[in-house]
């Protein structure tokens, strides 16, 4: 990893590792405990120790299949711990609800902020027919001491579980719904990830599990462009931190999400195409990442490293994502102090994310769809009713002009973004 492609954390975390011999202490004790104010000679543990997306851990964790984990108000255990788990699909269908009609302060086409999902998802119904309770009363939030409990989890290296103790740890809820029969613990999140930290919903779920006797369920709520994905874990051992399984996914939306592919064949035939930016053509596969990028800078502007540490990329994914956005018109980049990067919605992209669903993201199809690669994919795809293979997409590429496209092997790997923003179109009529 060169000099310019690393954090202000990997450094620093370097710098402690170094110190302090901490891989040599992994590798002999099996785990190294670290103090935060050990962790504050270099930079702030609120920055240093919050990894929700495995893809956000410091180089040297990821290059050691490290993690660290909260054990006290003071203090971090490191160790090859196996601390996050895949997001899975069991439904790809959407449920439609609504807000009731006399609600003038929630907003379906405003959702700033977790809070804000939290409540559209309660006053919709939505959680209520996700979790089978008729009432659901909001109770515990915010963050609390966890009190003291013992855990396994499992070492990835050997496989074997650890031992674990939590001593007054500090943990925080986002929401917490109370019914007849049970008590449901949310993390709510508006980025979109490959996975998540398990502790997120497993500190909790022991704190609650301990003070209440009716069922406990820890619940994921992830909110990104007007749709509201539900999932319920169980712990099946609750004493074990790898024990989770998901036992139930939904997905809701409060807007009509009806888009017919003869819409598209009309966002087709009346874009104006664009000539080609001087911007390096996308290599970001998936367009809801782009969508949910231009969503995280709807309220403010951020640095390259803001949108690495605190959302679910790497800097090269950082990198690729906000050129993505930046080729379609949707982001601005500016430099700050002439130097750092910095990213905000474009007027066209601002536009864009005031629209009600359908037409934002019918407006999202006409900024590929001006683009002459896209339009000819999807005008390939529309006739022969399959996407075209990499060959094919290759030879539309290599007669659209691209910026610095130039090598075969790279028109094959950014074919690969072709087709999936032509899949992700084609997807809103499923």
């Amino acid at each position: 990893m060169g000099e310019q492609a690393k954090s202000r954390n990997d450094i620093a975390w370097e710098a402690l590792f170094e110190k302090y011999k901490i891989l040599p202490r992994v590798e002999a004790d099996g785990k190294f405990i670290i103090s935060a104010s050990r962790i504050k000679e270099y930079r702030e543990p609120r920055l240093m120790a919050k990894f929700d997306h495995n893809i956000n851990l410091p180089h040297i964790f990821a290059e050691h299949n490290l993690a660290i984990l909260p054990i006290s108000r003071g203090d971090y255990i490191i160790s090859h711990f196996d601390a996050y788990q895949p997001f899975e699909t069991l439904d790809k269908s959407v449920t439609q609800v609504s807000l009731p009609p006399n609600l003038q302060s929630l907003d379906a086409n405003n959702i700033p902020s977790e809070a804000i999902a939290i409540n559209c998802a309660l006053a919709s119904g939505m959680l209520a027919d996700f979790l089978g309770e008729d009432i659901l009363y909001p109770t515990v939030s915010g963050r609390m001491g966890s009190g003291r409990f013992d855990f396994e989890i499992r070492n990835s290296s050997t496989l074997a579980p650890t031992e674990v103790s939590v001593v007054n740890s500090q943990i925080e809820i986002d929401a917490a719904f109370e019914g007849v029969h049970s008590l449901s613990l949310l993390e709510a999140k508006r980025d979109l990830s490959e996975d998540f930290l398990v502790r997120q919903l497993y500190y909790p779920f022991r704190v609650w599990g301990g003070r209440v006797s009716k069922k406990v369920r820890p619940v994921f709520l992830v909110y990104s462009n007007g749709i509201f994905s539900l999932y319920e874990y169980e712990f099946k051992d609750p004493h074990s931190y790898n024990s989770l399984v998901l036992v139930k996914h939904r997905n809701y939306s409060i807007e009509d999400t009806a888009i017919g592919l003869p819409d598209l064949k009309d966002v087709a035939s009346r874009s104006r195409i664009v000539p080609e930016p001087d911007i390096s053509f996308p290599q970001a596969n998936r367009f809801e990442r782009v969508i949910n990028l231009c969503e995280l800078l709807d309220t403010q502007e951020l640095s390259r490293e803001q949108v690495t540490e605190e959302y679910a990329f790497d800097i090269r994914q950082t990198n690729y994502y906000t050129d993505a956005a930046r080729y379609l018109g949707l982001l601005e980049k500016h430099y700050e102090d002439g130097r750092k990067p910095v990213y905000s919605l474009s007027p066209s992209g601002k536009r864009i994310m005031n629209l009600n669903y359908k037409q934002r993201q019918l407006a999202f199809c006409e900024a590929i769809l001006r683009h002459r690669v896209f339009r000819d994919t999807f005008h390939l795809y529309a006739e022969t009713g399959s996407m075209p293979d990499t060959p094919s997409i290759v030879e539309i590429m290599k007669k659209s002009g691209l910026y610095k496209v130039e090598s075969m092997s790279t028109f094959v790997r950014r074919s690969s973004t072709v087709s999936g923003w032509v899949n992700w179109m084609v997807g809103l009529t499923v």
